[in-house]
């Protein structure tokens, strides 16, 4: 298998993710894209201005607001040829 740099920041920015709020985010293959999802804890508003540069790492994200709770996601649309 050859080295995909997209793949490469997509995992780089799980890590990123996982190291700044303290939970592993889901990570869900779109077919065309992967989506990243992780809740807005506590430990990660206290580091948010470090996963700013992370959420533009992404093809978009956003927030989702619910009554249970927070999420943010990134979406990587996926070049030719590319497969998480």
């Amino acid at each position: 298998m050859a080295y995909d740099p997209q793949i490469a920041v997509i995992h780089s920015a799980s890590a990123q993710l996982t190291a700044l709020s303290g939970v592993p985010p889901s990570v869900i293959d779109e077919g065309n894209a992967v989506r990243i999802e992780i809740p807005v804890t506590k430990t990660l508003l206290r580091h948010w201005i470090h996963a700013i540069p992370v959420f533009y790492l992404g093809s978009e994200f956003g927030l989702t607001v619910t009554e249970t709770g927070q999420t943010i996601w990134l979406r990587f649309e996926l070049g030719k040829g590319t497969s998480p």
